[in-house]
């Protein structure tokens, strides 16, 4: 993905032309193919961003940035007929987070598609970090739309009500996400400790994949800072060439016969320096690719997560049980197989009497019964878990595989591309110093 001088470059290997627009709408090309019944019936897109000072919820002066939701029926425009308007609406970045955690929450075996980055991370020296520079706002545009394409293309979340909610009502979508009550079935960080360290038996495949995910984010992580420190050693070689520039052009000022020659090329070298901007400008598209599936990580873990939550309610379900049958048969047989506080009771102050062990142990059938009911319930929760989150997460692997490759074929196109610029230009110049 290149820029000079307002043309646009082409990069070709073989048979392939990727030019930055087609890389950058490769992928919502295949989400579109891939669409569900909500992207078949309406096209979705975050138009524009827009600043905006107001004060926040205790009264104090804030800038944010708000972003425009475009939606209009994806039904094909008759020839010499007009488009439909779009319905819009502006969203700030927290209603996305909000949106984003009702859908974890409501759908913990789903792997949810990630939001872009609040704040600019791996970012290379000349790049500003500030989340209201205009650049890092409309990268972060791109993600938004590319999330909200992610959703809508998901055979489950596209058909959450509350989702479609958040496309099409700027009024009251707050309102009626709250009113789900998700917020009361966020599981909290303990518990999810506990059951991280106290489940027995976790299913094979999900320990792997929290291996698996730690892994893929250490890598990505490296690939980022690679990536950072090559973009400010290449900031550097292009604006070397502004050098070499300068320097020509001075010496032309002092040459008669080689002037042209030399002004020439020092025109050459100007305009090779001053296009490494635009060009890590759009290599920041490719950054952002590998972000994404940088915090797809933390999805998974969740899905992982969840699963541990699941398990572990399931194995203290079957321990409860087991604990219930083992005094049934102690209270049956008289015996007492562990000391318990019960058994010194007993001694101390005598032995029940008959209707009275006959009255608990009518109150421990039924607590029997009820525990195996709750035990045949959570084993049944722990099946289905297992069975619809493999299921999405093999979704989610066929969509990585193919994410990526595009990604860094792109990516590798673009740096051969950049390569073959350098070489022209110095092409060019030796033909001018030929001519001197």
């Amino acid at each position: 993905m290149m820029a000079d001088s307002g043309s646009e470059e082409v990069a070709v290997i073989g048979n392939i032309d990727i030019t930055s627009a087609e890389s950058e709408s490769n992928i919502i090309n295949t989400m579109m193919e891939r669409g569900t019944a909500l992207l078949r019936k309406i096209e979705i897109n975050v138009a524009e961003a827009e600043k905006r000072t107001g004060r926040n919820t205790v009264n104090m002066q804030e800038t944010y940035t708000v972003y425009l939701i475009e939606t209009r029926p994806a039904e094909a425009v008759p020839e010499g007929g007009i488009a439909a308007a779009p319905d819009s609406l502006w969203r700030r970045y927290s209603e996305f987070e909000l949106l984003r955690t009702y859908l974890l929450v409501t759908y913990p075996y789903i792997v949810v598609p990630p939001l872009p980055e609040k704040r600019a991370e791996f970012v290379w020296h000349k790049l500003s970090a500030d989340n209201l520079d205009p650049d890092f706002v409309e990268r972060r545009r791109v993600g938004l739309e590319n999330f909200l394409l992610r959703v809508a293309s998901h055979p489950v979340l596209s058909n959450d009500k509350i989702f479609f909610f958040f496309l099409t009502e700027e009024k009251g979508w707050r309102e009626a996400v709250l009113e789900t009550g998700f917020q009361d079935k966020v599981d909290s960080r303990l518990k999810s400790l506990s059951a991280m360290f106290r489940v027995k038996n976790p299913d094979k495949r999900f320990t792997e994949l929290k291996h698996y995910s730690d892994e893929l984010n250490s890598v990505v992580s490296q690939l980022l800072r690679v990536r950072a420190r090559v973009a400010d050693r290449m900031y550097g070689v292009y604006k070397v060439h502004g050098n070499y520039g300068r320097v020509f052009s001075e010496w032309s000022a002092i040459e008669k016969e080689m002037g042209d020659g030399l002004q020439s090329a020092g025109h050459h070298m100007d305009t090779y320096a001053a296009s490494v901007d635009d060009i890590l400008e759009d290599e920041e598209h490719y950054a952002d690719q590998l972000k994404e599936y940088l915090f797809y990580t933390d999805a998974l873990r969740s899905v992982c997560r969840k699963h541990e939550l699941s398990q572990y309610d399931l194995e203290m379900a079957a321990q409860d049980l087991s604990s219930k049958k083992q005094q049934r048969e102690e209270l049956t047989t008289g015996t007492v197989r562990v000391f318990s506080l019960k058994g010194m009771t007993s001694k101390l102050f005598g032995q029940e009497s008959q209707e009275q062990r006959e009255s608990r142990l009518a109150a421990l059938e039924h607590s029997i019964q009820e525990g195996e009911d709750v035990l045949k319930e959570k084993n049944t929760e722990c099946q289905e878990f297992l069975r619809t989150a493999w299921e999405d997460i093999e979704r989610f692997k066929e969509q990585k595989d193919r994410d990526l490759r595009e990604a860094l074929i792109s990516y590798a196109i673009m740096q051969i591309s950049m390569c073959k610029k350098g070489i022209q230009v110095w092409s060019n110049a030796k033909e001018c110093f030929n001519k001197m």
